[in-house]
């Protein structure tokens, strides 16, 4: 079966996951798909929600029993770490409203509540944004109960974002002061759009313990411009696009719809934004009327096919190659270089020598040590080539095909001139 017809065949299978329902196929999968199938749905972080779909299906007697016995463990376990993960965040958010502190939890927990299976629905970690002026208290509540900095070298006060573990348990969390990287020239600027955010927290309920998170505008718009960054590194993939049309299906109706389209235009994400909804309703689930999604949004011209592909092939944080990952440099680059009135062009030196700013995500010492740049090129290209050698998938020219092909997909959907 095609690649193409195997991402149509996930696509079915979550839309029946999402209606409660079972795929009804009867046969004409053999067992390299089902395995092509699995691996997708790893890929796009969705499998507990397809398997749920399929394995009661007439055609999933030509699936291997050892891979099925495998895929159903992952499953399984998925689930159960799920669990725990929600279990000890609640424990610990509880901790936090003891002192009094505001934490917004955004995305995952929240997200993963709207699903019909939130265990299903897996996170990797939680995010949770502080006021600046809570982090101390909030470093202190996390310490008193076994929570770590994921790097301890880090100086917590000059980052914005500080990714925390528990010892002996399953809990990642990343604790923000800002959602979006203020150094970074792509798309830094992002965060002037949530000014008072703190001021229209609202607070739901999730398992009995109250949970302050952001009003629904303010969310919808986060996880929009989440996808819309992940897009200018080198890609998100359909379980964005699902927590995005079911957030805004739940919560339409308190959704002020203008004031979302007004800040996407601002930064030239509305053609982005439309197709999103554009595949959520020709391949998901999304009900345009239940979500109050209005005339001047539908009036967009949204052609989102190429967007689908490449969120497909992209999958969920854009990282099913290293030369797609890698890609990012190009693609980033092409969007500082529009703000500044600039056109920029894909080059082999600009995959291999990317800018200190982009460097200091993975070699932290640049920011003390801003002169061993050139240091830090010289592991980055012997860690590149290594990766070359180990792994397929990871060639520097094909990185630029793939940064040159995902430039041109931003002209397209109107992100850069």
């Amino acid at each position: 079966m095609l690649k193409s017809a195997i991402s149509e065949k996930m696509l079915e299978a979550f839309r029946c996951f999402l209606n409660g329902e079972k795929v009804k196929w009867e046969d004409g999968i053999s067992a390299e798909d089902w395995q092509t199938l699995f691996r997708l749905c790893q890929h796009h972080q969705i499998l507990p929600m397809i398997y749920d779909a399929v394995y009661s299906c007439p055609a999933f007697a030509t699936c291997p029993q050892e891979l099925a016995y495998m895929i159903k463990n992952q499953v399984v376990r998925q689930v159960m770490t799920q669990s725990r993960k929600t279990g000890e965040f609640l424990q610990l958010y509880g901790k936090l409203l003891e002192q009094g502190l505001t934490p917004l939890v955004v995305k995952g927990l929240i997200c993963r509540n709207l699903y019909r299976e939130p265990d299903y629905r897996c996170s990797g970690d939680e995010d949770v944004l502080i006021p600046s002026e809570q982090f101390g208290k909030c470093s202190e509540v996390f310490a008193a109960n076994n929570m770590e900095m994921l790097e301890p070298d880090m100086n917590p006060d000059e980052e914005g974002e500080v990714p925390f573990y528990k010892v002996g348990g399953m809990l990642h969390i990343e604790l923000h002061k800002e959602l979006f990287s203020s150094e970074s020239a792509a798309y830094g600027n992002l965060n002037s759009l949530f000014e008072g955010v703190f001021e229209r927290k609202i607070q739901e309920e999730i398992n009995g313990v109250p949970v302050y998170t952001m009003s629904h505008t303010d969310h919808l718009l986060y996880l929009i411009l989440h996808a819309f960054k992940h897009f200018l590194h080198s890609g998100f993939g359909i379980r964005q696009v699902c927590d995005i049309t079911v957030f805004a299906e739940t919560y339409g109706r308190d959704i002020d719809w203008e004031y979302l389209l007004e800040k996407c235009r601002a930064i030239h994400a509305d053609v982005f934004t439309a197709s999103l909804f554009d595949i959520g309703e020709k391949k998901l689930t999304f009900n345009a009327e239940k979500a109050c999604y209005p005339e001047s949004w539908r009036s967009i011209n949204a052609d989102s096919s190429d967007l689908l592909e490449d969120l497909l092939e992209g999958g969920v944080f854009g990282d099913s190659s290293m030369s797609r990952k890698h890609s990012s440099n190009i693609t980033l680059q092409a969007v500082s270089e529009d703000k500044k009135g600039k056109k920029a062009g894909a080059s082999l030196i600009q995959t291999l020598f990317p800018d200190r700013r982009y460097m200091e995500r993975t070699y932290t010492y640049l920011k003390k040590y801003p002169f061993l740049l050139p240091v830090a090129w010289a592991s980055r290209i012997k860690k590149y080539l290594k990766e070359s050698k180990d792994m397929g998938g990871n060639d520097a020219m094909e990185s630029i095909e793939i940064g040159n092909h995902r430039v041109d997909l931003m002209k397209k959907y109107k992100i850069i001139q």
